[in-house]
């Protein structure tokens, strides 16, 4: 069954940058895409989708974020990562992977990372 370990968050001024990590296994990872997702930290709001890997390395990122996040995979290291530059305010959020494939398991989430944008 699928396990995912997100890292890599933290505390940072706006115009900062992170990047976080996902560690994924019991999966197939190379025969899977990846995404990355974040649910802002007010009450009632959803998990939305930021970024996508499919396995061949194509990327693709939400409009909000673009220019500034960049998803890219390590196969070896069954891990996916979000570099975030010229982080916002707005960006504050904790941060989820997921599998976007054929071993992905419904419902199934990691802890996540926050990420917390601040001066």
């Amino acid at each position: 069954q699928v396990q995912l370990a997100e890292s890599g968050g933290g505390l940072v001024q706006p115009g900062g940058s992170l990047r976080l990590s996902c560690v994924a296994s019991g999966i197939d990872f190379s025969a899977n895409g990846m995404g990355w997702y974040r649910t802002a930290t007010a009450p009632g709001n959803q998990r939305r989708w930021v970024a996508s890997i499919t396995t061949g390395g194509t990327a693709k990122v939400d409009d909000s974020v673009k220019g500034r996040f960049t998803i890219s995979r390590d196969n070896a290291k069954n891990t996916v990562y979000l570099q975030m530059h010229h982080l916002r305010p707005e960006d504050t959020a904790a941060y989820y992977c997921n599998v976007q494939g054929k071993d992905f398991e419904a419902g199934y989430w990691g802890p996540g990372t926050q990420v917390t944008v601040s001066s």
